[in-house]
């Protein structure tokens, strides 16, 4: 028919206000920002479990009422001294924290040892102690921030230059600990304010001292140099994820992170080609994009550069019902189009999402894992969007038999049985999900039958790649299950409850074996956003694990594990400088100044407004082996060719070896470019060949004229390869 689309119609008689372009209708910057501040001030305004201010509001209340008895007061006082200090309200917290211990001190002391009185004094011991180290953060890592802050162990320009709020706060501990001297989570927190302080380890006692290097592997990796405040690239976010992506075609790496600060926006950080950045988070019309817990990439319209899709609503159950956005790149700059695509209702919980072309028809299709629980409200099923080709998706979840129906924290795609379609691992609270693709969008979940349900209760990050450069993808699910006491008891050698991640191998046959303990992976490390890359060049692929969880006292540093020729992991957090104490979230491995190694961007912060960090940026200091850059381009295939696999055989000194990659193989909640390639070849003198793989159109292609140390693009069905010229800069 003549005149607006059906779609553009739709969206008009919906009150959306969508302006039409020659695609798909489109909400206008204005419109997004009304939409997210008006869910961000409902959020404060209410109980929400992070930002909501009513409760905080009613203890107000009931503390100005004089006729309020002391021991009612007291637990009133410790009850808003925690709430004031997860909300920033630090001065306000410490107040009230000193005026319930001069509330119950006197008759604490007289009461005898063990009493519920003395056990209440030394918790409002502790809530004073937490109090005053965020403060002491904010005063110091936040306010004078150093390449060292809060890199674990603590020393150097990481020690505070204003040091009373963490004398407070050990004063604090030390209380605490007197009472509770088994503590294993006040015994690590004054390990840490120590050596904030300059003072571990005599300045601790023998019988609490722990040593950071417990689990260090003698060898270690050459350090990596924290430069995201140098290059102002750092931001001030809560918890996020990052995209790392060359957005506007100019040859270089860009870098977008997301908050989930509700009043945050999406930041870009343009890669100059210099050794600098230019923020252009405005220009690029992300500055009405509040919010997202997530964000990944994916080429959803074919037309060869990256978009995005905002993920919001994790962890706030009914709260959480808020729309996600997809956002069309356009030369650089985005557009909000996710009511014209059909993603924005309804709106679901979410952190986790993955793009793949599951019906093999050329074009990305997207999963969403959102977080259903049991009672009826929380009914919120996962969804499989086909893409329809012309800037539209249908939920086909339920026919293909996708809809998990619990509480997903992560999602990942992959080829694990070689059939040359992509399958779905799903990790829940609850048993995950292994979705083999039988072909034309139909799925089975074979998890309980290749033993692949764990870990149990709560996991996440997950992601499918090949860590011992054996043909077959593996799978890597991260264990969150489990407290701040479990890694500390690691750390002194005490059992813990906390389980490990799991680690399954491929065993090539359509099986699997879990071989984490094996491995070195069996520690408690609590990992949320986490990711694989390649920190030394020596082609088999490492971990990085942000870690942490909502509470304030989980300080416990990022985790960078080495693989050792695909048969072991080893911790080397600590001679790596990526130890990071704050809160692990979104990470990127990428070449950003086209060295030839990969840097590590890492998306930092807490759940709570209090608990905002700067993200950082570690340069890779080099002295590995060589690299391969590659970047496909898909005909018959999806435009980055995710989904390609790629070989390569390389001559060394010790004889020839293969190494192994899936494109657009990426962790849950990591940003690692879809676009290319960057593959370590170790101490390779010569590419014998290089294979490719186009499993939807099955087209297998093998290069013999490939350098060491080049950049190349592979285009599906060429017979020859294209070099590439990359303009190298340092970071510094």
């Amino acid at each position: 028919m003549d005149g607006p689309s059906l779609l553009a119609l739709l969206c008009m008689l919906a009150g959306l206000g969508c302006a039409t372009d020659e695609r798909i209708p489109h909400l206008s910057a204005e419109e997004a920002r009304r939409e997210f501040i008006e869910l961000a001030e409902g959020l404060r305004a209410g109980d929400n479990r992070y930002f909501g201010m009513r409760p905080l509001e009613e203890l107000r209340a009931k503390l100005a009422d004089e006729s309020l008895e002391d021991p009612h007061r007291f637990f009133e006082l410790l009850r808003i001294t925690e709430l004031e200090t997860n909300q920033g309200l630090l001065e306000q917290a410490t107040r009230h924290a000193d005026e319930a211990i001069d509330l119950i001190s006197l008759p604490a002391s007289r009461s005898p040892p063990g009493s519920e009185l003395r056990k209440a004094l030394a918790a409002m011991h502790m809530q004073r102690a937490l109090a005053y180290l965020r403060l002491a953060e904010q005063r110091n890592c936040v306010k004078h921030h150093s390449s060292q802050s809060c890199i674990f162990p603590i020393e150097g320009g990481g020690v505070h230059t204003d040091p009373d709020a963490a004398r407070k706060a050990l004063f604090g501990l030390r209380a605490f600990l007197e009472h509770n001297p088994g503590d294993p989570e006040a015994r690590w927190l004054l390990n840490v304010v120590a050596m904030a302080l300059g003072e571990h380890p005599d300045g601790v006692e023998p019988d609490l001292r722990i040593d950071p290097k417990t689990h260090e592997a003698p060898a270690g990796l050459p350090r990596f140099a924290n430069v995201a405040s140098h290059l102002e690239v750092a931001g001030l976010e809560l918890a996020g994820g990052v995209v790392t992506e060359d957005f506007d075609a100019d040859g270089f790496v860009d870098i977008v992170t997301s908050t989930s600060d509700p009043s945050g926006s999406l930041r870009l950080y343009h890669n100059n080609g210099d050794g600098s950045f230019s923020e252009r988070t405005e220009s690029a019309g992300l500055d009405s994009q509040l919010g997202g817990l997530n964000l990944i990439g994916g080429d959803y319209d074919n037309d060869g550069d990256v978009d995005l899709l905002v993920l919001r609503g994790a962890w706030q159950f009914n709260d959480g019902r808020m729309r996600n956005s997809l956002l069309r790149n356009d030369d650089g700059t985005f557009v909000d189009v996710t009511h014209g695509a059909g993603l924005a209702v309804p709106a679901r919980p979410t952190q986790a999402a993955c793009w793949a072309d599951f019906d093999q028809d050329g074009d990305l299709d997207l999963y969403v894992g959102n977080e259903a629980w049991a009672p009826a409200e929380l009914d919120f099923p996962s969804q499989l969007f086909r893409n329809n080709g012309d800037g539209s998706f249908t939920d086909v979840a339920a026919e293909a038999g996708v809809t998990n129906d619990t509480y997903a924290k992560g999602v990942t795609a992959g080829d694990y049985d070689n059939d040359g379609d992509m399958d779905l691992y799903v990790s829940n609270v609850g048993d995950n999900r292994l979705y083999r693709n039988d072909g034309n969008l139909r799925f089975t979940d074979v998890a309980p039958e290749l033993g692949l349900v764990g870990p149990l209760q709560r996991s996440f990050a997950p992601w499918f790649f090949d860590y011992d450069n054996d043909g077959d993808l593996d799978l890597f699910v991260g264990a969150y299950e489990g407290l701040l006491a479990d890694v500390v008891r690691d750390y002194i050698g005490e059992p813990y409850d906390g389980p490990p991640p799991s680690l399954y191998r491929n065993d090539g046959n359509g099986r699997f074996t879990d071989v984490a303990v094996q491995a070195g992976l069996d520690r408690p490390w609590l990992p949320m956003g986490a990711n694989f890359g390649d920190l030394d060049n020596d082609g088999f692929l490492d971990l990085y694990l942000g870690t942490g969880n909502p509470d304030i006292r989980t300080l416990v540093p990022n985790v960078a594990l080495h693989n050792v020729h695909g048969a072991r992991f080893e911790d080397v957090t600590v001679s790596t400088g990526l130890g990071h104490l704050q809160k692990g979230h979104g990470i990127a491995f990428a070449d950003i100044d086209h060295d030839g190694d990969q840097d590590i961007y890492h998306q930092l912060g807490g759940f709570y407004p209090s608990d905002a960090f700067a993200n950082a940026l570690f340069v890779n200091p080099g002295g590995g082996g060589v690299q391969l850059g590659i970047e496909l381009r898909g005909n018959r295939t999806n435009r980055l060719g995710v989904g390609a696999r790629v070989a390569i055989v390389v001559d060394t000194p010790r004889g020839q070896r293969e190494i192994h990659r899936a494109a657009g193989s990426v962790s849950s909640f990591g940003g690692s470019p879809l676009g290319r390639l960057e593959v370590g070849l170790g101490d390779a003198t010569r590419i014998v060949e290089l294979r490719v793989w186009w499993p939807d159109s099955d087209t297998r292609s093998t290069y013999n004229d490939v350098s060491p140390g080049s950049w190349i693009r592979v285009t599906e069905g060429a017979e020859v390869v294209e070099t590439l010229r990359v303009g190298r800069f340092e970071l510094n």
